[in-house]
């Protein structure tokens, strides 16, 4: 071994003996994830790159448009979606890692409007036309949309659903209804209770029951081809300090 060689070799050994050891590199993951989950996991991301030096970069959207994409080839490592529905058609085609998925979360169903608005009682038959008049009621894409399909169905039991589905505004995901109520240019808007949590320009003027649409998971798991630290950051979702964004935001926390 040539002198320079070696005494770099030994140099190397001592500092691994002392615990000074060359680094790994940081992951970096990308994470696909439902659009009402934005508030709570920019800030657990944030978290998880202090703790750790690895990089989430999370793409929001509705949780159709996200497994559309990975069904395309889009390079997500991660996948939360806002219903199960999305995520058992990403199974069954074998893009994700089966053994990995996990129910994570649950939310409720809201009407919201403008601050100040007054409180609505939601049940059988609720007069939600009266309520609206000649004007709009933002949801997300009520077909294929998580927050849309459950909005959709609640309404449809209720029996509200005919005399309204005409005046819906139909937006991309449940964060662009959200905006439609924020900025006045619908009155009323039916969204995750957690939205409203992170928009203060709206409240919440009614909850539907639960028993009136199916129940609200949000599911994840790792997709097949991830990159390194993909199973860390799920894991990390379920570790003290993303509970507590978690359940800040509103979210029920499903996994122990």
């Amino acid at each position: 071994m040539h002198p320079l060689t070696r005494r770099a070799a030994l140099a190397l050994f001592a500092l691994t003996i002392a615990g000074g050891a060359v680094p790994a590199q940081a992951a970096k993951i990308t994470v696909f994830a439902a659009a009402s989950l934005r508030t709570a996991l920019d800030r657990i991301a944030a978290d998880w790159k202090a703790d750790t030096g690895n990089t989430a970069v999370v793409a929001y959207a509705g949780s159709s448009k996200l497994a559309r994409q990975i069904e395309e080839g889009a390079p997500a490592d991660l996948f939360i979606s806002a219903n199960e529905g999305w995520m058992n058609r990403l199974e069954k085609k074998g893009l994700i890692e089966a053994k990995s998925r996990e129910d994570l979360l649950g939310n409720r169903l809201v009407l919201i409007a403008p601050k100040g608005t007054a409180k609505v009682a939601i049940g059988k038959g609720f007069d939600l036309a009266k309520l609206l008049g000649s004007d709009r009621l933002a949801m997300a894409m009520v077909d294929s949309v998580p927050a849309g399909i459950y909005g959709k169905a609640a309404l449809t039991s209720l029996g509200v659903w005919p005399s309204v589905k005409g005046q819906v505004a139909q937006a991309d995901n449940v964060r662009a209804a959200l905006a439609l109520v924020a900025t006045h240019e619908a009155p009323y808007g039916i969204t995750y209770a957690t939205d409203a949590v992170a928009e203060p320009r709206v409240e919440v003027v009614g909850t539907f029951p639960a028993d009136s649409h199916p129940p609200i998971i949000y599911p994840a798991a790792v997709v097949k081809g991830a990159g390194a630290g993909a199973g860390d950051f799920l894991r990390y979702l379920s570790g003290p300090k993303a509970v507590a964004a978690f359940k800040a935001q509103g979210f029920t926390v499903v996994k122990k």
